[in-house]
């Protein structure tokens, strides 16, 4: 059967008993066959969609001095602005501006690890403080939706509910993305963002209603993910793929350019968990273990080390200015 569009899934389903075990049936076979799916009966309140994307709007806006005044290339811990086409995907610039933030830490005085660089303190414009406090907001927010997530993830893998709890219970690197995708200005421009797996846990996107680009591999070619109201769009990444084996499917999708005269806004949140920390492996019970495909050689290699060293790599490829300026010996030719 051809699949058109994502499958949608209620949450509040998890919390009544009589519900329960077939939403979490349903959770378990739409992320071993598709890895991508819609989130309603979250709880989370429409308010809060419109707050964080009137925010984002507001922040977009403002003069562009304004913004280069926080730009990432100011800090070594890949926080803050990146102007457009200042980010890669598998070496193509991303035609988009976007705003990094992270968990607000102090930097590590005395880094033991490459990636304990990446803690450190977030960039925000001063004459925007609302930015700082919607975010956190929505940070917070998204971490309980996140963990109430992984415990179903859990459950219906046939493991305690908590039993990715101790990746997660100290420092946990999640952050959010504030995305703008401008028009493209030519021909030149392919790609939003290129084809590509996200490499953490999960993640909870909110797309600006009413607008289009991300685009979802399926076994038919990619088909559309357009928004719905209030709803997440929300899929799986590579280290739960590794996690269990493969039964889990982390997916690849992209973001097509955005058409002349329009913008869009885009808010990605990436659950994951501490920099020194990797996702429990999942004993899957016989009848699913016998589903599992497999996680190729190189993949696990690279995946089944801690979360933080996976995270740098991505930051030195994805962010090439802050890596010349900071990480130069990191970086080959």
């Amino acid at each position: 059967m051809t699949l058109s569009r994502l499958p949608i899934l209620d949450l509040s389903l998890a919390d009544d008993p009589a519900t329960a075990e077939g939403f979490r049936a349903d959770l378990r076979r739409i992320t071993h066959e598709i890895g991508f799916f819609y989130l309603v009966g979250h709880g989370i309140p429409a308010a809060e969609f419109s707050r964080i994307i009137d925010v984002a709007q507001t922040f977009f806006s403002l003069p562009e001095e304004e913004k280069l005044a926080i730009e990432n290339i100011n800090s070594p811990h890949f926080r803050g602005y990146t102007r457009t086409g200042g980010e890669r995907t598998r070496g193509q610039v991303d035609w988009r501006e976007q705003i990094d933030i992270g968990p607000e830490r102090e930097p590590v005085a005395e880094p033991e690890f490459d990636f304990d660089n990446l803690t450190g303190p977030n960039q925000y414009p001063e004459s925007l403080p609302e930015l700082k406090a919607a975010t956190d907001e929505w940070h917070a927010q998204l971490t309980e939706l996140g963990n109430r997530l992984l415990e179903q993830w859990a459950l219906s893998l046939g493991q305690p509910a908590d039993h990715f709890a101790s990746a997660f219970d100290r420092d946990p690197e999640s952050f959010i993305k504030i995305v703008r995708y401008p028009s493209a200005e030519s021909d030149d421009v392919t790609q939003g963002v290129g084809e590509h797996r996200d490499g953490g846990t999960l993640t909870l996107l909110y797309p600006q209603p009413g607008t289009t680009g991300l685009q979802v591999l399926t076994e038919d070619g990619f088909i559309d993910a357009d928004p719905i109201e209030n709803a997440f769009v929300v899929n799986i990444g590579k280290l739960l793929e590794v996690a269990t084996n493969g039964y889990l499917k982390a997916t690849v999708h992209r973001v097509l350019p955005t058409k002349p005269g329009e913008d869009r806004i885009s808010i990605p949140f990436f659950f994951n968990p501490a920099l020194r920390s990797q996702l429990p492996a999942v004993d899957l019970p016989p009848e699913l273990a016998a589903q599992a495909r497999g996680v190729s050689v190189d993949e696990l290699d690279a995946l089944h080390s801690v979360y933080g060293q996976n995270a740098f790599m991505s930051r030195l490829r994805s962010h090439p200015n802050v890596a010349e300026k900071y990480y130069a010996e990191y970086l080959t030719d």
